[in-house]
């Protein structure tokens, strides 16, 4: 095998495919990224049986064949090699000793047998939805935070895709919230309903272009899920099982409503938060009167007390939160004005939009007289 590609292509290949190497694994092929240029196109690929990633690089094919290389040496060598603009030379023999050049190095290692790599699965391509990469990229965004870090509860650790009609709802909870995004589709599809990986889903939004011009096509299989956009498809196992029962949790009824402006509620709380450390469990109170809202938080650093304008109608009610979760949901929403809509101390806390294209659910957090 022969081939030739300018720095920044090959460059800009490898950092697509590395994100499906596996840093650890007894399987020591998955090791590495595949180089497959049999046919009249070059492609890499990289691996881990649970993702898969394949992008189609620019580069001119001298002689046929494939060889699968130690992901980690030939991304750092690629790195080091010449300028953006130069020209790198990969070529390897039939043992696989593969040579790695430029206009002012030269470097000897060796590959491995391109057929024992790991080939992505095979997907239908008839249950699918096209969006724009943008939308996409801001949806993930706006649900991925609140996943669960841990696999105690697979569910929690994925992303409810749900098709319905020309309507798809993005879900994601860890026990503490819920993130709920609407989007509508240009086109009328099938229905479907499928739990994606969070961790393929920040890997996606890493590779993504952001670009509202640029189409990305999801196609839906039994056990797979696949992205399709630009020169590049991600395939990614699905999570087995039953989603939770979401419909259940959300309630329209309240007893409280109120408007506020986002950029100073934001900012309010994140000042709060200069008294937080990370394991430091101090609840924000809220205290929700005719026409302002009383922010109050203690802890051992000190104590902050705020007071904003807000436009109510219900009841008064003085409720505690976990700042973090207040500041991640809000930091999410692009409208300049939002609505919460509570029932009582102990129930959940609504921020939702009047179409409900956004829902995000927060529970409350118990607190004594001495947090007050």
């Amino acid at each position: 095998m022969k081939l030739t590609f300018k720095n920044d292509a090959l460059l800009n290949g490898i950092n697509i495919v590395q994100k499906a190497v596996p840093s650890k694994t007894t399987m020591s092929i998955l090791e590495c990224i595949l180089i497959d240029a049999s046919g009249s196109e070059i492609k890499l690929t990289g691996n881990d049986t649970e993702l898969g990633i394949e992008t189609k690089v620019e580069g001119s094919i001298l002689e046929r064949g494939k060889i699968a290389l130690e992901a980690k040496i030939f991304s750092e060598i690629i790195r080091k090699l010449s300028s953006p603009d130069g020209e790198i030379t990969i070529e390897s023999d039939s043992r696989f000793n593969t040579t790695i050049s430029s206009a002012n190095s030269v470097f000897n290692i060796q590959g491995r047998d391109g057929e024992e790599f790991s080939y992505l699965p095979y997907i239908e391509k008839d249950k699918y939805i096209q969006l724009s990469q943008f939308t996409l990229k801001e949806v993930i965004r706006q649900t991925l935070f609140s996943i669960s870090p841990n696999d105690s509860n697979k569910m929690m650790t994925g992303e409810l895709f749900e098709v319905s009609d020309n309507v798809l709802k993005v879900t994601s909870l860890d026990g503490h919230r819920i993130s709920i995004r609407k989007i509508l589709l240009k086109d009328h599809y099938e229905n479907s309903k499928v739990i994606v990986p969070g961790k393929t889903l920040s890997e996606i939004s890493k590779i993504l272009s952001g670009d509202n011009e640029s189409e990305i096509q999801i196609f839906f299989s039994q056990n797979h899920i696949l992205f399709e956009f630009d020169n590049t498809i991600v395939v990614s196992r699905l999570i087995e099982g039953e989603y939770f029962r979401i419909s259940q949790m959300l309630s329209s009824d309240y007893e409280t409503k109120l408007s506020v402006k986002k950029r100073e509620f934001l900012d309010c709380i994140e000042r709060a938060t200069i008294l937080v450390r990370e394991n430091d469990k101090k609840p924000l109170i809220l205290n929700i009167l005719d026409n302002t809202m009383q922010l109050k938080l203690n802890s051992s650093f000190g104590s902050m007390n705020a007071e904003i304008m807000i436009h109510k109608t219900g009841k008064d009610i003085m409720i505690g939160f976990n700042p973090k979760f207040l500041i991640d949901a809000l930091r999410v929403i692009d409208d300049e004005e939002i609505t919460l809509y509570m029932m009582n101390p102990k129930s959940p806390c609504f921020i939702k939009d009047e179409e409900e294209q956004y829902i995000y659910l927060i529970l409350p957090v118990n607190f004594n007289a001495a947090s007050i």
